[in-house]
């Protein structure tokens, strides 16, 4: 599987009312604390790999999942290979990662408003320590479809007023790491 994603800054005021005029169902809104590791048999940062425990919080209910994600498979979007899958519990995950030898390299924290909008999920992201941007992904089964689905979603990103041209395609994670100001 793929995601493909694009992300930009925005404010979300004027971000939310373009979605709302485009007819975007609104999803609710999820607080999640990714914990990222690095790996004791390779350097993720020149690989371009992340391998992270997600918790949501969501109602006062918590899960919990892991996730590895490849390298970037394009020079305009944050595209990559994922690989996801819940579990039971996430300071257990940990525990047996740190016995593997992964050490938590950061973590990052942010509430997310997601919407559905032509069949991809739009959130607008407020992220600790970095400010507020606008995420539109959506994932798809191989590689010769992500072509499709990237020039959708910056079809989408410019008709809800936003500039692709001006993509992020550094993580969260990144933008924390090199102490990128809100």
């Amino acid at each position: 599987m793929y995601e493909v994603e694009l992300k930009v800054r925005a404010d979300h005021g004027r971000a939310r009312e373009a979605l709302l005029s485009a007819g975007a169902d609104p999803l609710g809104t999820v607080r999640q604390v990714d914990t990222y590791y690095d790996a004791p048999h390779r350097d993720f940062a020149t690989t371009d790999e992340a391998f992270r425990v997600r918790r949501e919080h969501v109602h006062g209910e918590t899960t919990a999942k892991i996730t590895y994600k490849g390298p970037k498979i394009d020079a305009t979007s944050k595209t990559r290979e994922e690989h996801e899958t819940t579990v039971a519990d996430g300071e257990t995950a940990d525990a047996i990662f740190r016995g593997l030898g992964f050490e938590p390299a950061a973590t990052v924290e942010k509430e997310r408003h997601r919407y559905a909008l032509r069949g991809y999920t739009v959130t607008l992201d407020d992220v600790t320590g970095l400010g507020e941007f606008l995420e539109v992904e959506t994932d798809v089964e191989t590689e010769d479809d992500v072509e499709t689905a990237r020039d959708d979603a910056t079809a989408l990103l410019s008709d809800l007023g936003l500039d692709p041209d001006a993509g992020i395609r550094t993580s969260y994670l990144g933008l924390l790491l090199n102490d990128e100001p809100e």
